[in-house]
């Protein structure tokens, strides 16, 4: 192990015997301590996870306990140490009785808090998640340790009331699945079984079933003695998983951790999961790695949502980190949705975990009627159905489920007029500034450009000189507004970036929503309409199939059975045909069969590096590849602003060569961190987004 050597302007740094010949002043506190105090007289080295994002020092520093911070430097605990002639944050590791460092050792500076907030579990799987994704320690830390709020610490622990054991119930929802009973029992018993879901659809008087079904599951695991983590896409999805863990499992029994609580209350309930005082967490994607006592079960549901990508460094996916999290800690693991992705076909494949699927009869039993519309060509002959811009299919599917209760029409952009062109030749309206696309935000204003913001108020077309513009695309809002023209008489709601609706009552309405946004309707939608297929399976990505199905089955699965629904898109498409058979299944093993003859993930295992294109060019020409590594690029890519030279090269490697590959990368990152190159190349393991 290496260790840091700092300055001796430090002044702790000391022989280990001089020190302990040295006797100081006790202070009060495990505030700084003053002066040269004797060390610990046990394990008097600690060692300490400095918080630096430099990949050159992605290691632990070994530093002296002193004495009067002998009791409070705990294991897992906040302290504070001088780094480089700094005084920088860390956790401690562990302590240890002696140091492989041949000098000098600086003195943990205080010790912020003796609240053991990093567990043994959460640091070896930040670790192994840090060297998967070729990244830091301490950017993994971040990410699994919310920042400390003293007074939410500081509060005393309330006793909590005896919990009445739980008692054995049916199996609920888990009884329409071949093997769903065994799964259960094999929770109950306190074994560790792993399985990939393919939920039901339907909604019924309670909402969706998938949230109960998980609820039983996570019963199941409490009454075999075990804890357990659920991780869902967004708030709309915790507060429905909440209500049936409530409802199945009393009150008291679980935490919900999101983004919207506050730090105060947030910090509160993790530190409820973390003294054992909950045992069951449910949250968003930093959840993943809430530090749940003795864990028997970790669910990750929808696991196709881009929201379980981590935006920040190293951008592990909640699939994959609990998927680490259930083999370390031999835990259970259940990968559910509606979809299915080929990384979770993939666990299937190999015989990892096992499918869990209803049978055919009850799958079409439940799911709407589906059908295609056409294109352009099948717009209605009407009037009112013109206006909104819908097949005369559509139109009369949304009429006839308006007497029965809401209906549901999907969008997939979100604003006015979110792409904008030449009215005269077509071509891509552009702003004059920095050439990015133009929008509307509604239809008595300016056109704006998306990048800068500059309003076009004189824009001229670049190809033909025209000033008209025309709508490239159609978003919620302005599909909102014709609708309204189309039935006057009933109200119209939207759902999207700019409010989501919860939920529905069952009374006659139109709701408007954006993938992922859909409300949950009391009893069902009675039709539903899935506008503009060819927007999202025109985008040129590597999981365009796989994310328009994906999309598309979540809002079906919101219907009542049997209801009504009309998707416009090509029905000849594969991705088209899925959803009519209620298929996905074939779908995603067909996606894994195209992509293993491709070389595409998850058959392989692929990094981007992006950055400007000398860094992009140095770093790769630095970077030693393991044998079978092939790199594609570097091209370039499209910045939001527009302003800036980017490139991105990709790196494929067999899948049994991804640690290596991993390695490699975070060395080079390293070479340039310890030289201080001054551009910094994004590295990012396995990205939903690659192609």
């Amino acid at each position: 192990m290496t260790h840091t050597t700092l300055s001796p302007d430090d002044g702790a740094l000391l022989p280990l015997d001089a020190v302990r010949e040295r006797p100081a002043p006790a202070p009060r506190s495990a505030g700084p301590v003053r002066g040269v105090p004797e060390p610990a007289a046990e394990l008097p080295v600690a060692r300490v996870a400095v918080d630096t994002p430099l990949p050159h020092l992605d290691r632990p520093f070994d530093y002296l306990v002193p004495a009067p911070l002998d009791a409070a430097a705990v294991p897992g605990c906040r302290v504070r140490v001088r780094f480089a002639g700094k005084l920088v944050d860390g956790f401690l590791l562990e302590r240890a009785e002696t140091s492989g460092h041949p000098g000098k050792l600086a003195r943990l500076e205080r010790v912020v808090s003796a609240e053991p907030v990093l567990t043994p579990e959460i640091a070896a799987l930040a670790r192994a998640v840090a060297d998967r994704y070729a990244g830091t320690l301490a950017d993994v830390l971040r990410l699994a340790v919310p920042p400390r709020h003293a007074r939410v610490e500081a509060e005393p622990c309330a006793r909590e009331p005896e919990e009445a054991p739980l008692e054995a119930a049916g199996p609920g929802p888990w009884a329409h699945y071949p093997g769903g009973e065994a799964f259960l029992a094999e929770l109950a018993a306190g074994r560790a079984p792993r399985a990939v879901w393919t939920a039901l659809p339907g909604t019924g008087p309670r909402g969706p079933e998938w949230p109960e079904a998980v609820a039983v599951a996570v019963r199941e695991t409490l009454r075999g003695g075990r804890g357990a983590l659920v991780v869902v896409p967004d708030g709309k999805d915790v507060a429905l998983a909440g209500a049936a863990l409530e409802e199945v499992l009393g009150a008291g029994r679980h935490v919900a951790l999101t983004a919207d609580l506050g730090p105060a209350e947030r910090y509160r309930r993790w530190l409820r999961v973390l003294r054992g005082q909950a045992r069951v967490a449910l949250g968003t994607r930093g959840t993943a790695f809430a530090p749940v006592r003795d864990l028997g079960l970790a669910v990750v549901w929808d696991d196709g949502d881009d929201l379980h990508a981590e935006r920040l460094a190293p951008y592990p996916h909640t699939r994959e980190v609990l998927a680490l999290r259930a083999h370390r800690g031999a835990a259970g693991l259940l990968v559910g949705g509606h979809a299915r992705t080929a990384e979770a076909t993939r666990l299937v494949a190999t015989g990892w975990a096992a499918a869990l699927a209803a049978p055919r009869e009850a799958v079409r039993a439940r799911a709407p009627r589906v059908r295609p519309a056409g294109d352009d060509a099948e717009l209605a002959r009407d009037e009112a159905a013109r206006a909104a811009r819908l097949p005369s299919l559509a139109w009369r599917t949304l009429r006839a489920g308006l007497e029965d209760g809401p209906v549901l029409v999907q969008v997939p952009r979100r604003g006015y007029l979110p792409a904008l062109s030449c009215q005269d030749c077509r071509a891509a309206a552009r702003c004059g500034h920095c050439a990015g696309p133009l929008a509307l935000r509604g239809g008595h204003a300016a056109p704006y450009c998306r990048w800068c913001g500059r309003i076009a108020g004189e824009w001229r077309c670049a190809a033909c000189g025209g000033r008209r513009v025309r709508a490239r695309v159609v978003g919620a809002r302005r599909t909102a507004e014709e609708l309204g023209r189309a039935f006057p008489s009933v109200p119209v709601r939207t759902s999207g970036r700019d409010g989501v609706l919860a939920a529905v009552g069952p009374a006659r309405a139109l709701v408007v929503a954006t993938p992922g946004a859909e409300p949950v309707p009391e009893g069902g939608y009675a039709a539903a309409v899935l506008l503009d297929g060819w927007a999202l399976l025109g985008r040129p990505d590597l999981r365009v199939a796989e994310e328009t199905l994906r999309r598309w089955l979540n809002a079906a699965a919101l219907l009542r059975p049997g209801a009504e629904l009309v998707v416009l898109a090509d029905s000849s498409l594969s991705v088209v045909q899925a959803l009519l058979r209620w298929d996905p299944v074939t779908h995603a093993e067909r996606e894994l069969a195209d992509r293993t003859e491709l070389g595409f993930p998850p058959a392989m295992r692929m990094a981007t590096l992006t950055g400007s294109p000398a860094a992009v060019r140095e770093m790769l020409g630095e970077t030693a590849l393991p044998e079978g590594a092939r790199v594609l690029g570097p091209v370039p890519v499209e910045t939001p602003r527009g302003d800036q030279v980017r490139e991105r090269a990709i790196v494929r490697v067999p899948w049994g060569a991804a640690p290596v590959l991993a390695s490699a990368l975070k060395g080079a990152a390293g070479v340039r961190s310890a030289r201080k190159a001054p551009e910094v190349v994004r590295v990012c393991i396995d990205p939903m987004d690659a192609i």
